[in-house]
């Protein structure tokens, strides 16, 4: 008998080979225009575990939006620049620092929208008062509703929401919705929520929808987190809160006994069309429709009020993280004390510097967190900075479970505040667009320290000699967790 025998070196040539070409390429085409540590994280899990490292860089390595998408918004961010340049958007507050000055400036130069003077806010921050104050403003729209949330479920917390939208579709309102299509898909109430929009009659669309066979793609965790509402041009919402019931009507949750904790602002004033300006900019996004010849966008009125407020728009459709650069600049510019709301706290180094910086410059620091976490990845990478944080003077509040502090806000001194969609972790420095609002006024911020003083209640201190009785465990998960929170 005749023994066959195959020489297997070659195969071996072939796999050194490719392996070697996967790395050299890694190399070249990963640290491009990414930060140090994304690149990092990238090519070790490229080098440690190839082929699925490989197949996630392609799957979501690039954090840009398509190129065409890019493109609209800048269209639209020049059109909102030169057309607005000219008007007037109420009467400024006096005696403005300079830096104030300064970060209105950048604001401008990479969102486009104005400063505006003359508006008034009022902050709602129990979460049924919230979802009932908009059906309100809903039920008095003469022309239009502009409705734009992350997640959109028509459940029995939001079922007054609902109604209020049918009262006005009856009467000849034109209602317009947009909603995420990856946070909802898939969800309690998908389709219910998408029949009962096709049965008022409203205009709605899915954002960022992830439909390959219909050729709409991009990397699918880049998500539209953004929260808001416009009411014929007078009136506009905005801030954490999602559209839904406080458990999300999820499982899981509803098992652990989970309810979340948000915070929305009610303003009027001229501020309002920069809100607007947002979702006629995402709906050209994604429908391709102008609305401009329809919605005088810049036909403004003074407010009940005489706040400064300023629309910050953010995410991977322009060319720099706007929202991380506006909390930077603000943490820079304390002087007495600062006080940070956010759910998902993981930080890049330039923000986490600032944080300390201002510490060791002798400013007041709090961060008020949630207790228990209901994403495990971000929950643990979050952790992974209490022990720097603790060292360096920072105040931590843990919101007590089982509820989920899902408020997102910052106070700077006495004066300034930021209310809006953005966390201040990664995802939403990089992957997702938010809407974040800067305003200037005492009378808000004072309501700012009432909430603030609330949570304080409901939370217990975490404190540095607790924090170093953790567990091995607990920080081997945290600080993997915290190099996975890398890969963008």
């Amino acid at each position: 008998m005749v023994q066959i025998t195959f020489d297997t070196t070659w195969w071996v040539w072939v796999v050194i080979a490719f392996d070697l070409i996967v790395r050299i390429t890694a190399i070249i085409v990963v640290p491009r225009n990414r930060r140090p540590t994304a690149a990092m994280a990238w090519l070790l899990a490229i080098y440690f575990i190839p082929l699925i490292g490989v197949f996630l860089f392609l799957l979501i390595g690039n954090p840009r939006l398509p190129r065409k998408r890019r493109k609209k918004q800048e269209q639209i961010n020049e059109y909102i620049h030169d057309t607005s340049e000219s008007l007037d958007f109420g009467t400024l507050r006096p005696h403005a620092p300079a830096w104030f000055t300064s970060l209105v400036t950048l604001n401008r130069n990479l969102g486009a929208m104005p400063l505006a003077g003359d508006n008034a806010a009022h902050l709602i921050s129990e979460y049924q008062e919230s979802l009932d104050a908009m059906a309100d403003a809903i039920r008095e729209a003469e022309r239009y509703v502009h409705v734009e949330f992350y997640i959109l479920q028509a459940d029995v917390a939001t079922d007054n929401f609902f109604r209020a939208l049918e009262e006005v579709r009856e009467r000849g309102v034109t209602v317009r919705v947009l909603m995420d299509h990856w946070a909802n898909r898939g969800k309690p109430f998908y389709k219910t929520t998408l029949r009962r929009l096709d049965a008022m009659g409203a205009q709605w669309h899915l954002m960022l929808p992830v439909q390959p066979l219909r050729g709409k793609y991009q990397r699918p965790d880049l998500r539209n987190h953004r929260k808001l509402l416009v009411v014929d041009g007078r009136v506009a919402f905005t801030g954490s809160q999602n559209v839904t019931d406080s458990t999300y009507n999820l499982k899981k949750n509803i098992k652990r006994g989970l309810h979340w904790v948000d915070m929305m602002v009610r303003f009027e004033g001229p501020v309002v069309a920069s809100v607007n300006a947002v979702f006629l900019s995402d709906w050209y996004s994604e429908t391709d429709q102008i609305l401009t010849d329809e919605i005088d966008l810049f036909d403004v009125s003074s407010g009940p009020g005489d706040l400064d407020c300023q629309i910050i728009p953010s995410g991977p459709g322009f060319e720099f993280q706007n929202n991380l650069k506006l909390f930077a600049g603000l943490l820079y510019a304390a002087q007495q004390q600062i006080i940070i709301v956010s759910p998902y706290f993981v930080p890049d180094e330039a923000l986490l510097l600032a944080i300390t910086t201002a510490c060791q410059r002798g400013i007041h620091v709090e961060l008020f967190v949630s207790e228990e976490g209901d994403q495990a990845l971000v929950y643990h990478a979050q952790r992974s900075y209490y022990e720097a944080l603790l060292r360096a003077g920072v105040k931590i509040w843990m919101y007590q479970k089982p509820y989920i502090l899902h408020s997102k806000s910052m106070t700077i001194d006495n004066e300034t505040a930021i209310v809006g969609s953005s966390n201040m972790d990664m995802r939403s420095f990089g992957l997702n667009l938010e809407i974040s609002m800067l305003v200037r006024g005492e009378e808000f911020t004072h309501q700012m320290r009432t909430v603030e003083a609330k949570y304080r209640e409901l939370s217990r201190e975490l404190t540095l000699e607790e924090w170093e009785q953790q567990p091995l465990r607990s920080t081997v998960l945290d600080n993997l967790a915290r190099l996975t929170s890398a890969l963008q």
